[in-house]
């Protein structure tokens, strides 16, 4: 679930690419499915055929070899060769003549009776010689005539491989106890044996091998001594794992080949076809190359594709996102069109025409929230300047009833004279915070007049933030609600604090008392009122008032806020932007 949830994160740009994948890759798949089991279809259907192949031509070997052993006994007991070998030298020279011509006839009739037979020969050790079917005048091979013999052989196999020749032999008597009184043997032709062998899968360029590893011997269709080391390591795996015939695949020189293997207990031998899988496979390999070849194309229209849909979607439609993200970030931009009279150049234009449309309204209702937003301004500062004004006045009127306080009464008047003209010589909504806070200081000297040395003040400002631009009156106001609520009733002596500094985003003042009118009740119910005071629209003073005009110079996240001070009595935060 969380997988399809992801998914519908994806992009429009994504979701198309992967349905087109979707799409291409299950017919690239099926394509590539068609062509390995047409392969294997064509490997199995190759190789039964070749093994029926072999099992023709190696059942045509085992008749040949099976008659000839079948026939040898009957000519052993030929009653010539039984005469000449008992009886040797002792024949008269035309007897013996005739003997051995007679004898040669069979030999020779023998010899042809077979096309797998190279020559047919008797070793007679009584007169020394060989009978050949056709030469009259042999000697006798004595390592020959010794391997022929049976005593000398340690298998009971009718085959014998001697000399790279292979024969067959019986003795005469058939007992290994006494020197025989002679040897018929059959030498079998090699190289119609490799004719054989050859025709297994000449067709497809194969080479055949007959192994007897019990024995060492091998005949194979060529003379490549490297396709023999194959052979013979194939066979010793096959007749291990006790398979006598079937087809695997094997490596030869690099390459890969069909071998179809079937195995002859009359030879005691396999016959292996090593046959080039490229030739088995060769019109499949030509459709390999060319599914690769459609895979590389395939590649292409993707990338293709990719690009045209980019260029032609993705990229016009995250224009169009990243617009209004603009839009988002109050960005009124519109969009450069490019496009014809497509789907997206329709787009565009509705967007610009939005973008008009929302440009005419914002600065409609912006230039009629400026004129709202100073019209209240204005009224707030008509607000501070008579109530200020009423306390001069009857602070004024206290001083010169008493003849004893004329000089104050005559200092109080500079310090009216220097406030009012701070108030009066311009009508600018924001000036230097430096004549704020001298201002402010004006007004704390006109206080001292009033309360003497019974509340002592203290101003700390940082230099660098003098250089800032505030709304006139916003400092001594809260400093005025402090000597009003706080400290103007205290018998005990007051203490007022007035320090500035820069803080990461804006300048703020702090001005705390120890006056002890105010509960905790009394700073909660007061910040309550100054975060709902947009909403309030009667006549406002202190607090409320400058809260409300540094909020709508600088914007909600400044203002006044009210916390319990250091020094027992109620802290004033007055947050102000930079700007």
């Amino acid at each position: 679930m969380k997988r399809l949830l992801r998914l519908r994160d994806f992009s429009i740009f994504h979701k198309m690419l992967a349905a087109f994948l979707a799409v291409l890759f299950p017919l690239m798949a099926v394509t590539w499915l068609i062509n390995e089991k047409g392969s294997e279809s064509i490997r199995r259907e190759i190789s039964l055929s070749t093994l029926n192949t072999t099992r023709y031509y190696l059942e045509s070997l085992d008749k040949e070899a099976d008659r000839i052993v079948r026939y040898l006994p009957k000519y052993v007991t030929d009653d010539d060769l039984m005469e000449i070998a008992a009886a040797g030298n002792e024949l008269s020279v035309y007897e013996r003549t005739q003997t051995i011509w007679d004898i040669q006839q069979r030999l020779q009739l023998m010899k042809e009776s077979s096309p797998f037979i190279e020559e047919a020969r008797a070793y007679v050790p009584s007169i020394g010689r060989t009978l050949l079917s056709a030469d009259y005048e042999t000697s006798i091979d004595r390592s020959e005539y010794e391997a022929m013999q049976t005593k000398n052989r340690t298998y009971e196999e009718p085959l014998l491989f001697w000399d790279d020749r292979l024969f067959i032999s019986m003795q005469v008597p058939a007992v290994t106890q006494r020197e025989p009184l002679f040897v018929v043997g059959v030498e079998l032709s090699s190289q119609r044996i490799r004719q054989s062998l050859a025709q297994i899968g000449s067709t497809l360029g194969g080479k055949s091998v007959l192994v007897n590893v019990d024995r060492g011997w091998h005949i194979q269709s060529g003379s490549d001594p490297a396709l023999v080391a194959t052979a013979e390591a194939f066979v010793r795996s096959v007749r291990a794992e006790g398979k006598t015939e079937g087809y695997e695949t094997v490596r030869y020189e690099g390459e890969t080949y069909l071998a179809v293997y079937k195995f002859s207990p009359l030879w005691n031998s396999y016959s292996v076809s090593l046959i080039p899988e490229a030739n088995v496979l060769g019109p499949i390999r030509k459709y390999r190359v060319w599914f690769w070849w459609a895979c590389a194309l395939a590649a292409l229209v993707v990338l293709f594709f990719s690009y045209s849909l980019f260029r032609l979607i993705y990229r016009p439609l995250m224009r169009l996102v990243h617009s209004f993200r603009r839009v988002q970030q109050n960005r009124l931009e519109p969009i450069a069109i490019d496009r014809g009279r497509d789907e997206f150049g329709y787009l565009y234009q509705a967007f610009n025409d939005t973008i008009h449309s929302l440009r005419t309204l914002i600065e409609d209702n912006y230039e009629q929230q400026i004129r709202n937003q100073r019209s209240e301004l204005k009224r707030l500062q008509a607000q501070i300047n008579p109530h200020f004004l009423y306390n001069c006045f009857f602070v004024l009127c206290r001083l010169i009833k008493s003849d004893r306080q004329k000089e104050k009464a005559y200092q109080f008047c500079l310090y009216i004279g220097e406030y009012f003209h701070f108030i009066t010589r311009n009508d600018e909504d924001d000036i230097p915070l430096e004549l704020e806070v001298k201002h402010s200081r004006t007004y704390v000297d006109m206080q001292s007049v009033c309360y003497g040395e019974r509340i002592h003040v203290e101003f700390d400002c940082e230099e660098q933030g003098l250089a800032l631009t505030v709304p006139r009156l916003v400092l001594q106001p809260v400093i005025e609600n402090a000597y009003k609520h706080a400290l103007g009733n205290m018998r005990a002596e007051g203490e007022l604090w007035v320090r500035g500094e820069r803080e990461a985003d804006g300048f703020a003042f702090y001005v705390e008392d120890n006056g002890n009118a105010v509960t905790e009740a009394d700073i909660d119910r007061l910040n309550a009122r100054l975060r709902h005071s947009e909403n309030r629209f009667e006549e406002t003073t202190g607090l409320v008032n400058v809260h409300r005009r540094i909020q709508l110079r600088y914007g909600p996240g400044y203002g006044v806020s009210i916390a319990r001070s250091e020094l027992g009595g109620m802290r004033v935060k007055i947050f102000i932007g930079l700007s």
